[in-house]
């Protein structure tokens, strides 16, 4: 199964620059997408289905063009979990579920810390999500959670690392994901590729794209009893339809 998570920063802008043609070219089995910044009434869900993901789920903020995330998939899930249930969380619409026979695919879009509210916001959702999950995987305990975490967690993920001052390298954050991972999670990409230094994601300030200062804050984690069957993880730093860039992982299953 081949798993692709993709933070689009806003989905309709990312169709305008080609991205049904990537996808189709790419041809993951699952597609996991972050802030969509859209609601499903408000595009063509036809381009999707022709470009072989018949199965599309959607799961957005209240407020319309902010945060969302979705999940397309060519083979129909058992089931769709939409949000976690914890309020605090749902309303920003940053969880999304689908379960196969042999594995659950989550796509999350932890929030940014952009001020202090925000990342008051954030340690919070961190806090809450890291129970969940922990709870989760007695439930199911193949599962992967693909997404955007906003958080570089070793200094090898980020151009820079004296920014130990700015939200997403902060010591609290990186501790968080240290001990997320510990909870039974595998970063597939630092798994297979110990000492590979590429990114996820850049500022569009300063050319930061074009002279690669960029920082890894796009994951898919995978669950301890998944380890064998990792077969590859890569990054797609040559899609080019946002801020991001697609992160794959592919399981032999």
């Amino acid at each position: 199964m081949k798993i692709i998570s993709y933070n689009v920063n806003g989905i309709r802008a990312a169709l305008k620059k080609g991205f049904i043609d990537w996808l189709q070219a790419a041809n993951p089995d699952v597609i996991c997408i972050q802030e969509t910044k859209a609601h499903k009434e408000q595009l063509d869900v036809t381009e999707f289905e022709n470009a072989g993901y018949p199965y599309h789920y959607w799961f957005s903020a209240e407020k319309k063009g902010y945060s969302s995330v979705a999940i397309f998939c060519k083979e129909e899930p058992n089931h769709v979990e939409y949000g976690t249930g914890i309020e605090s969380m749902d309303f920003e619409g940053r969880n999304l579920r689908v379960d196969f026979d042999e594995v659950s695919v989550m796509s999350m879009y932890l929030p940014s810390g952009t001020n202090s509210a925000r990342l008051d916001y954030k340690f919070n959702y961190m806090d809450e999500i890291l129970t969940y999950a922990t709870e989760l995987r007695k439930e199911i305990p193949n599962l992967v959670i693909c997404g955007d975490y906003n958080i570089c967690h070793e200094e090898i993920d980020i151009h820079n690392p004296k920014m130990k001052g700015v939200s997403g390298f902060l010591p609290e954050e990186r501790e968080w994901l240290g001990k997320f991972i510990n909870s039974g999670f595998i970063d597939s990409f630092r798994h297979l590729h110990p000492e590979k230094q590429e990114y996820s994601w850049w500022s569009y300030r300063a050319n930061a794209r074009a002279n690669n200062k960029g920082w890894r804050i796009d994951y898919n984690m995978v669950t301890e009893p998944l380890k064998d069957k990792i077969s590859r993880a890569y990054i797609l730093p040559e899609a080019k339809h946002s801020d991001h860039c697609p992160i794959a992982v592919e399981l032999d299953l």
